[in-house]
């Protein structure tokens, strides 16, 4: 994550009270702190979405005044890291198991853009699973007044870190992700 990101993480779930709970990534530390609901809550595409706040700030604006597309396809790899990890499958995981997943492709829709000082929050969820491959779905969505930003969609595959080729997913990677998938 570059420098320009303030970043506060929390799971969205259908038992979050008003009040919930957040982590702020200040200076390195990771600080809980008590976090209001949106005043228009995401209607999310999916029931329970892991998600990642972000603040627009310059280094995200471009000519034309509003998030460079350049910075959408650096969120997504961000909040599909988040969640992989949440789900324990970290980078660490990758290199000792010798294996990692790739985009094979990716579906972007620019929705409505994202402007100076907005909260955006950044969600993904993961819709299918297979011996080679996964498919990530994602939901980008202004806090301030719900709106949805952005939709996209990855298909992963599973490669051998080696040889680059596609490989097999493993025991460890299919435990893991299987626990983040979800209807969509």
């Amino acid at each position: 994550m570059g420098r320009t990101d303030r970043v506060v993480k929390y799971q969205a779930s259908p038992r979050t009270s008003s009040r919930g709970l957040a982590f702020r990534r200040l200076a390195g530390a990771l600080i809980s702190c008590r976090m209001s609901e949106p005043l228009n809550p995401p209607a999310w595409d999916a029931p329970a979405p892991h998600v990642l706040a972000v603040v627009v700030a310059d280094a995200h604006i471009d000519l034309m005044q509003h998030v460079n597309n350049v910075h959408y396809l650096q969120w997504l790899e961000n909040v599909a890291w988040d969640h992989s990890v949440a789900l324990g499958m970290r980078h660490e995981d990758y290199t000792r198991l010798g294996h990692g997943m790739v985009v094979r492709r990716h579906e972007l829709d620019y929705v409505a853009p994202a402007l100076l000082g907005d909260r955006v929050l950044l969600a993904t969820w993961i819709v299918a699973l297979d011996r080679l491959s996964l498919h990530r779905r994602y939901q980008f969505v202004r806090e301030s007044d719900g709106a949805t930003l952005f939709r996209g969609a990855t298909h992963f595959v599973c490669v051998e870190i080696a040889s680059g080729k596609v490989r097999r997913m493993l025991p460890e990677f299919t435990e893991a992700y299987t626990r983040g998938l979800t209807a969509s």
